[in-house]
């Protein structure tokens, strides 16, 4: 199904509060494009993480996140097919979650930064009969835990040694140009972007505070910033993920085991 596209359908283990809730496609492609291709990147961190306990916390962030991904997916067609057969400008996440992991402050940095904003937009997604409700009010519980992991993690760096310090600082300096694009509109996507802006540089702003970080100074918007992800336009990075993500499923057509 395309983008602009609606679909009556019932998302598995998160039954619309109204059978027959009509679901936005390209919210529902946004979402789980979001959450798809940040998971995948997490799972990279698997057997390279700094300590086990780290590897094990990761993982687990990213297993929600593809469980977030498979719900939203099922809503607009079949999932493995939307997840591995579609091309790259056929995505429409962030640029931020497509980023590399970079060394682990990058990681943590991408982590504060998207989690963030995605419990806000669960959060308000969750209140009310919207079509993003049930899975909004599902998920949102996880996240709690994904922003609260990237918050103690920030304030680690941040406030440890200097070289922790340094990469903390360089990594939100890198990925704060791609922190405008959170708060674009979506097509079917129903909530205030300009308080979600608000409540997230608030946020943000506090726990880079407590860990002695100064908020970036570059633009979040414009011409030197992301902005196209939700438009199909990713950067270079993207295509190496996704031909290592859909490597097996093209290969092997149809396999099972």
């Amino acid at each position: 199904m395309a983008a602009g596209e609606s679909t009556t359908v019932t998302a598995p283990g998160t039954a619309p509060k109204t059978p027959g809730t009509t679901v936005p496609a390209a919210a529902a492609l946004s979402l789980a494009d979001d959450a798809l291709v940040l998971s995948h990147r997490l799972g990279e961190w698997a057997g390279h993480a700094p300590v086990l306990e780290e590897e094990v916390a990761l993982a687990n962030i990213a297993l929600d996140l593809l469980g977030q991904a498979r719900v939203l997916l099922s809503l607009v067609g079949d999932e493995d097919e939307l997840a591995y057969l579609r091309e790259e400008r056929a995505f429409r996440n962030l640029q931020l979650v497509e980023q590399p992991n970079g060394d682990f402050a990058h990681t943590i940095a991408r982590q504060l930064y998207f989690s963030t904003y995605q419990h806000l937009l669960y959060a308000e997604l969750a209140v009310g009969d919207g079509p993003f409700a049930p899975l909004a009010a599902k998920a949102v519980k996880e996240v709690a835990y994904h922003r609260d992991h990237a918050e103690q993690w920030t304030l680690r760096l941040g406030d440890g040694t200097e070289a922790g310090h340094e990469r903390m600082r360089r990594a939100c300096e890198t990925l704060w140009r791609f922190t405008g694009e959170m708060f674009q509109p979506v097509e079917g996507l129903d909530v205030d972007g300009q308080r979600l802006e608000a409540a997230w540089l608030a946020s943000v702003q506090d726990v880079l505070g407590r860990a002695t970080l100064t908020v970036p100074e570059g633009p979040r918007s414009g011409a030197w910033t992301a902005g196209a992800g939700r438009q199909g336009l990713h950067t270079e990075p993207f295509g190496r993920m996704l031909a290592e993500m859909q490597h097996l499923h093209r290969s092997h057509p149809g396999a099972s085991w």
